[in-house]
């Protein structure tokens, strides 16, 4: 019986990642109940239920300050553009000092369990939170930096060409070199011509 479907092609091979997160994730569940049940023998359901509760707690305090920042940091670069000012770039080689992960931290408090708590609790410290940054600035840069032409990552990289003092330079990055576009050089009253693909 035929199909339509070539036979003579081999099967796609599934990525580890399909296969081994699901398994990651039922694993944590399982562990994050086992403990649970663990605490809850030598502290009661009424101790678990307010550790919990704390979590919740605490987790949305932590969202609710970073999401502050953020809001106050969106309104003062549009106070400094309304007023005419060049807003002020975010500073180079600092990761993990934005509000991303403190985010992320405030979500791992608010999830039920000890272990997303842990975690949490661990990446509310700025130096793991420095260390994480850094790894997560990395590896986003290589694969930035390995995507192929066309694709998001490509436009991404695009847009990130800039001088060291934040101004944006048109242009392309062909095989690691910054090619500059002819156009419209900007002038001393702040105008940039816009980025276009």
């Amino acid at each position: 019986m035929t199909t339509g479907v070539p036979t003579s092609t081999a099967p796609r091979r599934r990525s580890p990642a399909r296969t081994y997160v699901p398994l990651a994730i039922a694993a944590w569940l399982i562990l994050e109940i086992w403990l649970l049940g663990q605490v809850a023998g030598l502290i009661g359901g009424g101790g678990v239920a307010l550790l919990l509760a704390g979590g919740l707690v605490l987790g949305a305090v932590v969202i609710k300050r970073a999401g502050r920042r953020a809001f106050k940091n969106l309104t003062d670069t549009f106070q400094q553009a309304q007023e005419g000012r060049q807003p002020t770039p975010p500073q180079p080689g600092k990761p993990g000092t934005g509000n991303g992960l403190t985010m992320l931290a405030g979500l791992l408090l608010m999830m039920p369990g000890l272990i997303s708590d842990a975690a949490g609790l661990l990446l509310l410290l700025p130096p793991v939170r420095a260390v994480i940054g850094r790894r997560a600035s990395r590896s986003l840069e290589r694969k930035m930096a390995s995507a192929p032409a066309g694709s998001f990552g490509d436009a991404f990289q695009q847009a990130r060409i800039h001088y060291p003092d934040g101004k944006v330079v048109p242009g392309e990055v062909i095989h690691g070199e910054v090619i500059r576009e002819d156009g419209p050089q900007r002038s001393d009253n702040g105008y940039r011509p816009p980025l276009t693909p």
